[in-house]
């Protein structure tokens, strides 16, 4: 770590994560009036820092979140798996708080919760982007791909949460190259377009042009995200 600002590299980072450290990144809170194009820009550029072998700076949380404490103006809105590995404002570069606003659930899925706070983010906080991420071996895509050709049985709940992903695996059963890479694939699209044909606020917002919705992968051994549509 640097002595002088408290930098860490990407592997101190994770570790002092692990360990219950707080942090924000160094970068300014989002700019009020950013465009979707520029949100996407930025989401992907956040990325290729994080393959860089980012420095997240730890020493100016208080003032970070000082910047934003009395409101919020996040330049996307993410909706991304549960998965601890995946977490978006570290694949998106190390962002701090107010940057993104975050839903995240086993397999990335879209329900009444979850569509109500992607509108809260679109229509109240004028987040210009919205962004389904699934990933590399999803355990729950994963799972949907064993009921689909091994008639697996889920115990609980899990199983009902599985039983919405189903039709994406069953969709591309037996289409060329890896069946839970491919799900993966086919529920976030699926997912991206369960929030544009669910939700009035939301299209209307992206038929003005003021909102884009896209969908994407992050790939676990690379740290890449390829943002698909």
């Amino acid at each position: 770590m640097c002595r002088n600002c408290g930098l860490w590299s990407r592997r101190g980072f994770l570790g002092a994560a692990a360990a219950g450290v707080a942090w924000a990144a160094a970068a300014p809170a989002p700019a009020a009036g950013i465009g979707p194009e520029q949100a996407l820009a930025r989401l992907k550029a956040g990325n290729q820092k994080y393959l860089a072998g980012p420095q997240l700076c730890v020493a100016d949380v208080a003032k970070a979140r000082a910047a934003v404490a009395g409101a919020q103006s996040p330049f996307a809105t993410v909706l991304a798996c549960a998965d601890s590995r995946a977490a978006p404002e570290l694949v998106f570069g190390g962002l701090g708080p107010g940057e993104l606003f975050v839903c995240r659930n086993a397999g990335n899925l879209v329900d009444t919760d979850v569509l109500g706070t992607i509108e809260y983010g679109a229509e109240h906080l004028h987040s210009p982007l919205i962004v389904v991420l699934g990933h590399q071996r999803c355990g729950a895509v994963a799972a949907a791909c064993d009921v689909v050709a091994k008639d697996a049985k889920l115990p609980g709940s899990i199983g009902k949460m599985v039983a919405k992903i189903v039709p994406a695996a069953r969709a591309v059963q037996g289409r060329q190259g890896d069946f839970v890479a491919n799900a993966v694939r086919e529920n976030a699209r699926r997912n991206a377009l369960a929030i544009r044909e669910n939700s009035e606020i939301v299209a209307g917002l992206e038929k003005a042009g003021e909102l884009k919705i896209a969908y994407a992968v992050f790939d676990l051994d690379t740290g890449a995200v390829d943002i698909l549509g």
